[in-house]
């Protein structure tokens, strides 16, 4: 990539995330519908099968489902400067609106204009998030035993209190221990 070309793939990761992180309620969830319109739809620089992976990955991985995933589109793109640009656009925006918002708050908490206002942003964000799960689901291995292990989880989290990070550890050693059974099978 020649100077120019990077300088315009870090502005345009920088301003696309930017753009994502200012406009979007409800954390890393509800970004993804937008990480997957702008980055797969309109800037064509993942698949949709990548957004899939940037999900497992992300979190799988420590922090915020909403950075990781500008990370690793960034790094994609425009390996570590292309993170750097990501990460601080879906970030920066957060971080403005937080610190503004600190000195305010306080004077308005109980006001029911905003009381109201948080309803409705919070019904728009399950929106989005029910959105992205089915678009996950419509990428996602379909078959018994991966809808058995998306149960098994379900059920550990919601119910028995279970870890996330050792139920996305058994999902993934369930995943492989399958599709190696099944190769196997297959190639009898």
């Amino acid at each position: 990539m020649r100077a120019n070309e990077r300088a315009c793939a870090l502005a345009a990761l920088f301003f696309t995330f930017f753009k994502i992180g200012a406009f979007t309620f409800g954390g890393g969830y509800a970004m993804i519908p937008l990480i997957q319109k702008e980055a797969v739809e309109h800037r064509h620089w993942i698949s949709d099968r990548d957004v899939l992976d940037i999900v497992a990955i992300a979190e799988s991985t420590p922090g915020p489902i909403a950075i990781n995933s500008a990370t690793f589109v960034g790094w994609r793109v425009a390996g570590f400067w292309g993170a750097l640009a990501a990460t601080t656009g879906v970030v920066l925006p957060s971080f403005c609106i937080i610190f503004a918002i600190s000195y305010v708050l306080r004077a308005f908490e109980s006001a029911r204009l905003v009381q109201y206002a948080f309803n409705g942003i919070r019904a728009g964000v399950l929106a989005l998030i029910l959105k992205a799960l089915v678009s996950l689901y419509r990428q996602c291995t379909r078959g018994l035993p991966f809808y058995l292990i998306a149960g098994a989880a379900f059920v550990a989290v919601a119910f028995a209190g279970a870890n996330v990070l050792a139920v996305i550890a058994a999902c993934a050693a369930a995943g492989l221990a399958f599709t190696l059974a099944s190769e196997r099978r297959a190639a009898k």
